[in-house]
């Protein structure tokens, strides 16, 4: 890469200049595009020039704002699907700009890098939010004093590992409906409701890669039912398989008593509710925060000397 090589090509006024843009979705794939008429080896990465992606001029200012730019293109299997879409897999997607000399592809200028936001579609076509990397700073920062955990199950915080036996199952789908409800047989001697406020992973088929949040886990006399919240945005079919991993309702009782993990919960389970700070005396009426005090260790009792 030579930055200055561009610079003095720019400077002579008679230029071969185009825009290059590189993806790297969440999951790991790398997608490059041009608005030249041929494909571009820019950073490593060769970028497609039959994918119709074009983009607008880049405004970038010196603040914490988030740029203002966009980039449109076509739908296309060989480049960016309508079912990659629906299904979030550009969500969040690392993306970066270049303006490249297409006579010498190795001479090209890093402009933007950031992330993708909010993709519509439209009339076969799509359009992307650019995001700089300024938009991180405007996510909420701290802890918040609560009775519930705030700690996410399995992160550095919680400490509890999800992959030991029975909290997390491998299953072949038996039927499912709308990508939302899936049907399983036997699955071992799980208590009913055990998966709910977990996560089902697809690990298999053409929604591989896709996770969904579950909101039910029941027994019927068909098999196992689970119903997640909201639809996987690709299509699940009988015979893929899917990871179910237990969930927390963020309580301290099933801290304690379903992980055994007390020790590194993350909430404040006593803490006075925000309707006792208007309230007034009444005999009998606690005034804590809900219900008894949990202990914190189960240690034998103390021996008197």
């Amino acid at each position: 890469m030579s930055e200055d090589a561009l610079y003095q090509h720019l400077a002579t006024g008679a230029t071969t200049v185009c825009r290059a843009w590189t993806v790297v979705r969440r999951d790991g794939v790398v997608m490059g595009f041009t608005d030249h008429d041929r494909d571009l080896s820019v950073d490593g990465v060769v970028c497609r020039a039959d994918t119709g992606m074009t983009a607008r001029a880049l405004q970038q200012t010196t603040g914490l704002s988030v740029d203002n730019s966009e980039a449109v293109g076509a739908l296309s299997d060989a480049a960016i699907s309508e079912g990659d879409l629906l299904a979030g897999r550009f969500d969040g997607a690392d993306v970066r700009a270049y303006l490249v000399n297409w006579a010498v592809p190795g001479d090209w200028l890093l402009q933007f890098r950031g992330s993708l936001g909010e993709i519509s579609r439209s009339g076969g076509g799509f359009r992307a939010e650019l995001r700089g990397l300024s938009e991180v700073l405007n996510q909420p920062q701290g802890y918040a004093f609560q009775p519930t955990c705030s700690a996410v199950l399995g992160d550095s915080r919680c400490k509890f590992d999800t992959a030991q036996p029975g909290y997390s199952a491998d299953w072949v789908v038996e039927a499912v409906e709308d990508s939302r409800v899936f049907l399983f047989a036997d699955t071992g001697n799980l208590d009913e409701r055990w998966f709910e406020y977990g996560r089902l992973d697809v690990l298999t088929g053409t929604a591989a890669g896709l996770v969904g949040v579950v909101k039910n886990d029941r027994t019927t006399a068909e098999g196992r039912q689970i119903e997640l919240w909201q639809s996987i945005g690709a299509s699940i079919l009988a015979g893929d398989m899917v990871r179910v991993t237990t969930g927390c309702n963020k309580t301290a009782a099933t801290c304690r008593t379903k992980f055994a993990n007390f020790l590194n919960f993350r909430g404040f389970p006593h803490i006075p509710g925000e309707d006792w700070l208007t309230s007034y005396p009444v005999p009998d009426r606690p005034t804590g925060g809900g219900g008894p005090l949990l202990p914190l260790l189960s240690l034998p009792p103390a021996t008197p000397t």
